[in-house]
């Protein structure tokens, strides 16, 4: 049998206790790798854990919060601690909030740009910093068709913070490719997870419209007729942790069944 060419590999997924986040997880463990499973509600990361380990792989349940700098510092620590490398990066954790753009308030955009932006500016630098000590890693950051078309009026911030994401991979892909460290992003579009069925359900309330008629609506933008899974996007994530993408970096990769081409 061929040995998984990233077999024994750390990697740390964050807002992995569900949807997204969770089958990626799941795809980097199903490849070989250890993999640290990152959430703020200590049950979902647990339950994904468990999952993995069942599956016969290894893994680590993390809670903490990405915002704060406390927890950022235990974790990646925790990381170093417990198995003295640090492979792979994927910063998921992210939420949403439903408003017109008149109707942002300034605690709405903080909230927002906190978790989606700032985070994952804080996390990429935090990981970093123990990937330059091997001179060798991958960071993957989940940003959104939203951040190159602003998709819809009802998320704004939303909008404006996956645009960040984008900013932030290509700023720290070319502070570290010297370093042989490559940073990527990934723009999903319509996919559906629990964070989708609230999303729905919130533009609905706005428009009056039923959420089935919303999602209808939403995904007859889509030329390759379906909706998204998870797993299309753990798909690629696996490709860009994986040794078949080490002349890629700085790159933020449309998976959006062909809504976004550019």
């Amino acid at each position: 049998m061929t040995m998984k060419p990233v077999a024994g590999q750390v990697a740390v997924v964050t807002g992995a206790g569900q949807g997204i986040g969770r089958a990626i997880a799941l795809r980097l463990a199903q490849d070989g790798r250890r993999v640290v499973v990152v959430d703020n509600r200590p049950d979902p990361a647990q339950a994904v854990a468990t999952e993995i380990t069942q599956a016969g792989g290894e893994a680590l349940a993390f809670t903490a919060d990405v915002t704060s700098a406390a927890d950022r510092q235990r974790l990646f620590d925790t990381v170093w601690s417990t198995y003295g490398q640090l492979d792979v990066l994927v910063n998921n954790a992210a939420i949403q909030r439903i408003a017109l753009p008149l109707d942002v308030t300034e605690e709405h955009y903080d909230t927002v740009m906190n978790v989606n932006a700032r985070a994952v500016f804080f996390c990429c630098q935090a990981a970093l910093r123990l990937m330059l000590r091997q001179k060798s890693g991958r960071i993957i950051n989940i940003a959104s068709a939203a951040g190159k078309s602003s998709s819809t009026i009802y998320h704004p911030v939303y909008n404006v913070s996956k645009t960040a994401v984008i900013s932030i991979t290509k700023t720290f892909a070319h502070a570290v490719a010297s370093e042989g460290i490559l940073v990527n992003a990934i723009c999903p579009g319509i996919v559906i997870t629990p964070m989708q069925d609230l999303l729905d359900n919130e533009i609905s309330r706005i428009t009056g419209k039923e959420p089935a008629q919303v999602r209808r609506e939403r995904l007859e933008k889509v030329p390759l007729g379906r909706a998204e899974q998870p797993e299309d996007v753990a798909g690629v994530v696996s490709f860009l942790a994986g040794p078949d993408a080490s002349y890629m970096t700085g790159q933020a990769i449309n998976v959006t069944g062909g809504m976004i081409t550019y």
